[in-house]
């Protein structure tokens, strides 16, 4: 996954300045910069969430939202760490196949199978207003989902979805998080594996594409802080097929903060 940012940077090429379903000029309405990559270590975990963290915080001071690319899901916590900073405690909207609340993982408790119990540990999250959306496929025992309600982690499971359609969860996701700072984290494997191949810990069962795009179009007027999109893994990607994936995920996150701009307003297209 530490090749997924080239990856959906090069998708990106492929997108368009005006989001017609969303009625967005992500591009033309804000200000939007590539920062570059934050150098990490890749020997010491603890000290490369250190440098992300900064890394963060330095963007903060000139930016007042971020999306961050992946890299494996162990950034959102540093990510956090740094939001929680500016805007004290956090509403995630998590996409994903898997909690990522464990607590540990092979033995390890900062890994991409962690970030989400460390950060309610760390008292970075609102408890009241943290969301998972399209969790499925094995667990390691019920006590994963007994912890993650105490986490603070209500739960959206992809087959209730595909059963009560995209809409409905909107309505959960906005009744949950309400005016509260949010941050989204879009986990690629929340998608069927045959939409987004190029990830490491791929689960059947999963979201189409158009259904996670109009989630998160409708997820516009909420309090958008910042989010992320990771575990894209390139070298088990296929026609760049999980790349377009992920960079018009990243398109419609854009969108859904990017303030109203008219078409009569723009002097060239």
């Amino acid at each position: 996954a530490r090749f997924g940012p080239s990856h959906i940077r090069a998708a990106s090429r492929l997108l368009r300045p005006y989001n017609p379903e969303a009625d967005a000029w992500p591009f033309l309405a804000q200000q939007v910069v590539d920062v570059g990559d934050v150098a990490c270590n890749p020997y010491d975990i603890e000290a490369s969430l250190a440098s992300i963290e900064a890394g963060v915080l330095d963007c903060l001071d000139i930016a007042s939202r971020i999306l961050v690319l992946g890299g494996d899901h162990t950034i959102a916590l540093p990510t956090l760490r740094a939001l929680h900073a500016k805007h004290g405690p956090i509403s995630v909207i998590h996409f994903d196949a898997h909690l990522d609340t464990w607590d540990t993982y092979f033995g390890q408790p900062y890994l991409h199978g962690t970030p989400f119990r460390r950060a309610s540990e760390e008292g970075l999250l609102d408890r009241e207003g943290c969301i998972h959306v399209g969790i499925r496929g094995g667990l390691y025992g019920a006590v994963d989902m007994a912890d993650d309600r105490a986490l603070g982690f209500m739960t959206v499971r992809t087959h209730e979805l595909h059963l009560d359609g995209p809409r409905s969860v909107v309505e959960r996701i906005r009744s949950r998080v309400a005016d509260r700072p949010v941050y989204v984290s879009v986990d690629i494997d929340v998608l069927d594996p045959a939409y987004a191949p190029g990830t490491g810990t791929p689960e059947s069962g999963g979201l189409a594409s158009w259904q996670l795009l109009l989630m998160l179009r409708e997820l516009a007027g909420l309090n958008l802080v910042g989010g992320d999109i990771v575990e894209v893994s390139p070298p088990y990607d296929h026609a760049e097929i999980t790349g377009i994936a992920a960079a018009h995920i990243g398109y419609e996150l854009l969108s859904a903060w990017a303030p109203p701009l008219d078409d009569s307003a723009l002097k060239t297209r």
